[in-house]
């Protein structure tokens, strides 16, 4: 299942372009709670002594659920025994920045965007610009061809590597990959932790990359699968395209094994997180460039260490705001002209001469 962006340090001026996909929904085997305290609880309280207080809360769940919503969802479990409680807990205990709306919950299984999609669905479509579940179709294409406008040559980097258990690495392993920024941490996020994302740390997780380190593979770092593609340069289309080669051969390799990723038409990818449905892929480039204009042109700005990291310096990462309703290709694209338009308006304000705010760009094809 595909999932978002990973995070590499790059100086002022230098572009480091990033492509993941992963797999899966957070795995219900480390999520799992008590049962059994959850339906004695509901059997003393009422659905309205229990709904939460969320007067004070910027994020999507929070703006969509209502009392109502609650009490006709909260006793339903998915067939894993998931519940409504535990999707909005990270989005209950974390208020949010006033000024960054987070989304505010998670499915524990694919079931549960189906058994809650009462709330699911409008915080899909908050969060991803006007995408309605019900009514249209997630499109997708990986066709690195299409991509125009990128530096590009044939020459195919190899793709065999190595696996490395987080449980059974040496320390020397383990502080090369911190060196080099390819080892993700233990989440020590609000976000992440009330979603229950570090329960049963490091068991089953581990990291894969190649010989040539740029192409790596997270194995439930938060989706089952994070699916990375990444160098140094502006060669977003490159980078793209090994992409592409390298989850045509996971998806192989599941295959064999009698396995597919989680996907349908509506949703495209099913994924932990509803920001990373669709495609789960972020095209991203650090770079020190206009924040101001990003709105308009669907991109957004991270620091250089990822989501809830400050920037190093003056450089930021900038990616793909969408996730669904786009393809693949389309969002890479948009990054590629994006960066583009944004070199040209800081060459523009080198020369003293004024830059526009583009028109905002187009939001689906129905």
């Amino acid at each position: 299942m595909a999932t978002q962006f990973t995070r590499m340090l790059a100086g002022r001026n230098t572009a480091v372009m990033l492509a993941s996909l992963g797999a899966g929904a957070m795995a219900t085997g480390y999520l799992y709670s008590d049962s059994t305290a959850a339906a004695e609880r509901r059997m003393l309280y009422p659905p309205s002594a229990d709904f939460p207080d969320l007067r004070k809360h910027n994020n999507c769940m929070a703006a969509s659920l209502t009392p109502a919503i609650y009490g006709r969802l909260r006793d339903r479990t998915t067939p894993s025994r998931w519940t409504l409680d535990q999707c909005i807990q990270t989005g209950v205990d974390n208020p949010g920045h006033p000024f960054i709306k987070t989304v505010g919950m998670v499915a524990g299984d694919e079931e549960s965007y189906e058994v809650f999609s009462e709330i699911f669905d409008p915080v899909i479509k908050d969060r991803h610009n006007g995408y309605d579940v019900r009514t249209m179709k997630h499109p997708t294409d990986l066709d690195s061809s299409k991509i125009t406008a990128g530096v590009f040559d044939e020459r195919y980097g190899d793709l065999e590597g190595r696996y490395y258990s987080l449980g059974d690495m040496s320390q020397a392993e383990q502080q090369q990959l911190i060196d080099e920024h390819f080892l993700f941490d233990k989440p020590v996020s609000p976000l992440l932790m009330s979603a229950g994302m570090a329960r049963d740390w490091p068991d089953a997780r581990g990291i894969w990359h190649n010989n040539q380190k740029n192409f790596l593979i997270w194995i439930n770092e938060e989706d089952h699968t994070r699916i990375i593609s990444m160098e140094k340069g502006g060669n977003m289309k490159r980078v793209f395209e090994r992409f592409c080669r390298g989850l045509t051969q996971v998806e192989q390799l599941i295959q064999e094994r009698g396995w597919e990723f989680m996907w349908n038409e509506r949703l495209g990818y099913v994924l932990t997180c509803p920001s990373n449905l669709g495609t789960g892929l972020r095209a991203g480039v650090h770079d020190p460039r206009f924040p101001k204009i990003l709105e308009s042109l669907r991109l957004q700005k991270r620091g250089t260490g990822g989501v809830d990291t400050a920037a190093t310096g003056d450089t930021f990462d900038i990616s793909n705001n969408d996730r669904l309703g786009k393809s693949e290709v389309e969002l890479v694209q948009l990054v590629v002209d994006g960066v583009n338009y944004l070199i040209e308006c800081e060459k523009k304000l080198e020369k003293g001469q004024d830059i526009k705010i583009p028109s905002p760009i187009a939001q689906f094809r129905r």
